[in-house]
């Protein structure tokens, strides 16, 4: 059976999931595939590619929750908000995912989805220079988040207890404002956090690029 780069990529996940980032070597993927690692140079040149291509599949495992333009009726900000929180799943789920996704570039074959995504932004009136930080910085936050999310679970996997003595400081009320804040946190779903800086960056678009979307929201609130 001939050899494929989709072989080698999934090869390459599967390792991802089962050892992490530093289980994925040409050498660990040649040989799950009965291969010499040489032969794997012929469909991915060099490590930085392979992960490349891992985040493109890690992504398209999402595909279905992944629109590049909103469906009929939605809110741009809407759609561009599930879209991110698709993406921070498809990471979550994944053992080093987030620094799998971390400085990657796309893929030729992908170009056209990112070009749909672009022209959804800059048909609502952001510029397209504009439209592409948005994205980068989306991204770099999802991406952020998501590490941060398996390193919390990573501490609390090894703390079963929590933080006791953190705790026992906050009870003392020399730091009320700080006590106030966490008992609030803990008080809500582990993934508010994350939402919560999401919808603060989408926000931030809508006041410069569709501030009338929020006012509306706002009259409704009234």
């Amino acid at each position: 059976m001939a050899l494929s780069q989709h072989d080698i990529v999934g090869t390459a996940i599967t390792l991802l999931r089962a050892e992490g980032l530093k289980g994925v070597t040409f050498r660990k993927i040649a040989r799950e595939l009965g291969v010499s690692a040489p032969t794997l140079y012929w469909h991915v040149d060099s490590k930085r590619a392979l992960l490349d291509l891992m985040a493109e599949e890690l992504v398209r495992e999402q595909r279905a929750d992944l629109m590049d333009e909103p469906a009929p009726g939605e809110p741009w900000w809407e759609w561009l908000e599930a879209r991110s929180q698709a993406v921070f799943d498809a990471l979550v789920q994944t053992r080093d995912a987030p620094a799998v996704l971390a400085g990657n570039r796309p893929s030729e074959e992908s170009l056209p989805g990112v070009e749909k995504v672009l022209q959804t932004l800059v048909t609502i009136g952001i510029p397209p220079a504009d439209a592409q930080q948005a994205l980068f910085a989306i991204g770099a936050y999802v991406v952020g988040a998501a590490t941060e999310w398996q390193a919390e679970a990573s501490r609390a996997a090894d703390h079963p207890a929590g933080d006791a003595r953190l705790a026992t400081i906050l009870r003392t009320g020399d730091y009320p404002y700080l006590s106030a804040a966490v008992t609030g946190m803990l008080r809500q779903p582990h993934r508010a956090t994350f939402e919560f800086g999401l919808r603060l960056i989408i926000d931030a678009l809508r006041v410069r690029y569709a501030p009338e979307s929020l006012d509306a929201v706002r009259s409704v609130e009234a």
